[in-house]
């Protein structure tokens, strides 16, 4: 197996006896970053219900695996950053406009060792006992708010400068449609009524969160308010019609159709992710990559493969 550096990004390949081009594929800071939080949420919830030392001890192991994992996504996401950086530099050179991604909170000074050590330290501070320490995804609710010109509610996101729905997570005492009715106002200064559930998406395989997450995504109808963004969450707001959408738009491929589609009154069902097979080898939210399935709407399952 021989693995190199390109470009920023890890590759790997089998080199066959007679010299032949090795089969190479990349390994992108979207996979170590999925890869490490689910071995990580493996590792915490087996030291939450283990009471075995000789348990205890392999799957501290596994964390420290899963924390030098992580700590090489956000090093490639550090990586990214500072590309950003010389891209905005130049632009400003020239008088035109660079778009900037989220900083990572783990893009230091210090080392990838040193990164590894604090997420062990940050993993192992969060590890309950039995249920309490059984690891889920957290839960977010999105608000796709379409107004009677066909047009789409949309926030400029203050941590990542990225455009998208207005969502927030979960909060206690709330329902699911309680709290999406609190976020829109909260973020946009547009009252709403929550209409039904249209989406229940992965965000790692939206490709829109570092955190493991599920979204529950509500179309509401606005009822009343006037357009005014949070002053620490979001740097503007508006309403877009489906020709007309900013950029960049996180993940638009992906939920932009359905959306417009039950915006204009057209029938749909609740948009989820496909069923990857393998899971682990699956896509993981990239629109276009070579063997990458579309989202799905709930439909019958096909059985006919199965036989």
């Amino acid at each position: 197996m021989a693995c190199t550096f390109q470009d920023g990004a890890l590759f790997l390949g089998t080199v066959e006896s007679n010299a032949v081009e090795p089969d190479v594929r990349s390994i992108s800071e979207r996979d170590l970053l999925r890869w490490s939080e689910s071995l990580a949420a493996i590792a915490r919830t087996g030291l939450g219900f283990t009471e075995s030392l000789y348990e205890q001890e392999r799957f501290e192991e596994v964390l420290h695996i899963a924390a030098d994992m992580r700590a090489a996504a956000d090093e490639e996401r550090a990586n990214s950053i500072r590309a950003y950086d010389a891209q905005a530099s130049d632009a400003k050179s020239t008088g035109s406009a660079a778009q900037l991604p989220g900083s990572s909170n783990r893009a230091g000074e210090m080392g990838r060792a040193g990164k590894a050590d604090e997420w062990v330290h940050e993993w192992m501070g969060q590890i309950g006992k039995g249920i309490a320490g059984y690891v889920t995804p957290k839960v977010a609710v999105g608000a796709a708010v379409g107004n009677s010109e066909g047009q789409l509610l949309l926030i400029k996101r203050a941590d990542s400068g990225i455009w998208l729905y207005p969502t927030g997570w979960a909060d206690v005492g709330y329902s699911a449609a309680e709290v999406v009715v609190k976020e829109v106002r909260e973020e946009t200064g547009i009252d709403v009524e929550p209409l039904r559930i249209i989406a229940v998406l992965d965000g790692f395989r939206l490709g829109f969160t570092r955190i493991p997450l599920y979204s529950l995504v509500f179309q509401c109808r606005p009822l009343g308010g006037s357009l005014k963004p949070h002053p620490l969450e979001c740097l503007d707001v508006g309403w877009f019609g489906e020709s007309e959408l900013p950029s960049p738009l996180a993940a638009a491929e992906r939920w932009k159709d359905h959306v417009f589609k039950a915006i204009r009154g057209e029938p749909v069902e609740v948009l989820y992710d496909v069923v990857r097979r393998p899971v682990w080898k699956g896509e993981t939210g990239d629109a276009g990559r070579v063997g990458a399935e579309p989202l799905h709407s709930a439909a019958p399952p096909d059985r006919t493969k199965e036989k």
